[in-house]
């Protein structure tokens, strides 16, 4: 039967991790200038929506996966693409091979795409829709399109709600109702959360599970405990004996803030969690009590999906890792359990020999006893890995008996202040004395401020400070920092500006205002020209900020707002070579880890590249209140996740370090 679409209107959805809005599934143009004429970031983006689209096409798989691990290869590239290209050095790259080399090479060369402008036009616009649909993926997006005509989320919906789908072979009532479940999820929440909405929920909920009579053990796991920027839905897994399963799941079952229960087994409980789950719970998280009642202000109207999956004590080691993940990691993990006759799973680390034909929890029985994760990696021959790096970037031959070794982490303990924060001067509402005891509460020993420039404005109205006020606030912070100091108070306040970076890459204020701060933050806040324009402009306009001898860190490098806005269009990789060569000649250039989880950019992808070049990444809430200074825990997640150290961290240096630096 064929169902046919309700209407002709056709609904934007967003879509959800890393899939584009069907209004982005384009070709982009060329640019005039010259080559290169499309951008590597132009090509990472269509390489990854070929790959959606050749599966909705029923291309080969490898085909498929071809295009994926090229997408995911250039965006690693941290050469400048045009330079690779012109030296015919682009099929060295790995994952790239001949004929994706050529593409590539006939892109940047020449602007043209090949053949991909008919898969394009082959595919309905609609299919690229239904594949945000969490747990609809392009092989199940085209089977419904050929058996039932769907092309649209309507249609999808109506398929749906008509029982149309349940009856096809592979897919059943469950599946019909998650596909209903995911539609509305898109409309309200995006299908993700951001992290400090995601690890609160996570880890109350892990609180209350944890303290339930007969959990051994309880730890989240998934997005959430790999600290990516937005979390998916949340996974607990719970250690337990076999005897207090059922108690266990009751228990669940009864706890307050349970908007639904989607489902619930003998070791599995699926539940839509709700804002009562974050009040009151017991037990405690490494997010403190009063930074939980602040983001629990931010989302009181979120939901949230979970699931608690409970195992034996000895299988909670194995299914932990299992249901961190990465995907990617976790291939990686069980090549190298292949490559020793062992087979890794949720369940186990199993000797081939002894498991024969035995497959689950049956050939679990023959598993290597790991009594923690660390354990697996060693019988693995690796140092094990912090959740944080599992994403197949280069952790897995790190840790190896043979490789270079992990970094050690840093801590949210190693801050000892940050450089961008706001006071009511411009657009914060806490004076500089209340910034200042904020500050000091979190045991800090300096504490920069960075009002606007008097260029910014919103709605007509000035927000940033004029030229002409500088000296006077210049001259509030000397008297506190004189009577800190007269009281042998190991602390002081830092006089910076966040600079407006103008479209030229020039800096707000006249060089002799910014010459008299003890810092500059420069950051982007015309969103709106930045975005209008290619790539190639906005790079060539921020290494111009940066090589302004007065920048001292450049904030929130590309501009986003996570579930917001993308940011602007910046080859990041060419302009963090800029500033490693600016810090080899003796200037200091600092990053910004921005530390809202608003923000949290610059993208923990790209931290370990300005490590490598040597260039400090500076972790900075860009706090507008006293509350908002807790937000630096969420950029040393960061951190962590984009293998920082300590020593690549600026504002890890002691007060006293800093000033130095500054040159004050």
């Amino acid at each position: 039967m064929v169902l046919e679409p309700q209407g002709q209107n056709q609904v934007e959805w967003p879509l959800v991790d890393n899939v584009v809005k069907s209004t982005g599934w384009s070709l982009p143009k060329a640019r005039s200038e010259g080559p290169p004429f499309i951008t590597k970031s132009q090509i990472v983006k269509v390489l990854e929506q070929v790959g959606v689209l050749l599966e909705l096409d029923g291309a080969n798989q490898f085909r498929v996966i071809a295009y994926q691990n090229a997408s995911r290869a250039l965006a690693s590239l941290e050469e400048d693409l045009l330079t690779v290209v012109s030296e015919e050095r682009i099929t060295d790259v790995k994952g790239i091979g001949k004929g994706l080399g050529g593409l590539i090479s006939e892109a940047v060369l020449e602007g043209t795409w090949g053949e991909l402008p008919s898969l394009y036009e082959r595919v309905p616009p609609g299919l690229m829709e239904i594949v945000g649909i969490p747990g609809l993926g392009p092989k199940r997006a085209r089977t419904l399109h050929e058996e039932l005509g769907v092309d649209s989320i309507e249609s999808l919906k109506a398929a749906c709600e008509m029982g149309h789908i349940a009856p096809l072979s592979g897919f059943g009532q469950k599946s019909q109702q998650k596909y209903l479940e995911g539609i509305d999820l898109l409309r309200r929440y995006q299908g993700r959360s951001r992290m400090d909405v995601g690890l609160l929920y996570g880890q109350a909920l892990e609180d209350r599970v944890s303290e339930i009579e007969g959990v051994v053990r309880a730890e989240l796991a998934g997005s959430a405990r790999r600290r990516r920027e937005t979390i998916g839905d949340l996974d607990i897994v719970v250690g337990a004996q076999p005897d207090d399963h059922d108690s266990i799941i009751e228990a669940i079952l009864a706890f307050p803030g349970i908007a639904e229960v989607k489902g619930h087994g003998e070791s599995k409980v699926s539940l839509i969690l709700e804002a009562d789950m974050l009040g009151g719970s017991p037990g405690s998280s490494s997010i403190d009590v009063q930074l939980a009642e602040t983001l629990k202000e931010r989302s009181s109207d979120a939901t949230i999906d979970a699931q608690v999956r409970i195992v034996s004590p000895e299988t909670f080691p194995f299914t932990l890792a299992y249901f961190t993940g990465s995907k990617e990691h976790n291939i990686r993990m069980r090549q190298a359990a292949i490559d020793r006759d062992l087979r890794l799973n949720e369940f186990g680390l199993i000797p081939e020999g002894a498991a024969g034909g035995a497959i689950g929890l049956e050939a679990a029985k023959h598993t290597l006893e790991c009594s923690d994760e660390a354990d697996i990696y060693r019988h693995l021959g690796m140092s094990w890995i912090p959740p944080e790096m599992r994403e197949d970037m280069g952790e897995i031959e790190a840790a190896s008996d043979s490789g270079s070794g992990l970094p050690i982490l840093i801590e949210p303990s190693d801050i000892k202040g940050t450089l961008h924060n706001h006071t009511v001067a411009s657009d914060g509402t806490a004076t500089l004395e209340e910034m200042a005891a904020a500050a000091m509460n979190l045991g800090w020993e300096f504490l920069g401020i960075a009002d606007h420039s008097e260029i910014l404005n919103i709605g007509g109205r000035q927000i940033g400070v004029s030229a002409s006020d500088v000296a006077g606030q210049a001259e509030s912070i000397r008297a506190l920092n004189e009577g800190w100091r007269d009281a042998g108070t190991d602390f002081r306040l830092l006089h910076g500006s966040e600079c407006d970076i103008l479209v030229d890459g020039s800096l707000d204020y006249p060089e002799e205002v910014r010459n008299s701060l003890s810092h500059v933050v420069g950051s982007v806040h015309a969103l709106g020209s930045w975005r209008a324009r290619d790539e190639i402009a906005n790079t060539e306009a921020l290494i111009t900020a940066v090589e302004d001898p007065t920048l001292t860190v450049l904030g929130h490098p590309t501009g986003r707002i996570l579930q917001g806005r993308e940011g602007f269009p910046v080859d990041m990789h060419a302009v963090l070579r800029r500033m490693g060569e600016l810090n080899a000649e003796g200037e200091l250039k600092a990053v910004e880890i921005n530390a809202s989880p608003y923000r949290l950019d610059l993208d923990w992808r790209l931290c370990k590249y300005a490590k490598e070049l040597g260039v400090p990444v500076c972790i900075n809430p860009d706090a507008h209140d006293t509350e908002g200074l807790r937000d630096f825990w969420f950029g040393v997640q960061v951190a962590r996740k984009g293998w920082l150290s300590p020593a690549d961290v600026l504002n890890t240096r002691s007060g006293a370090e800093m000033e130095s630096l500054l040159g004050l």
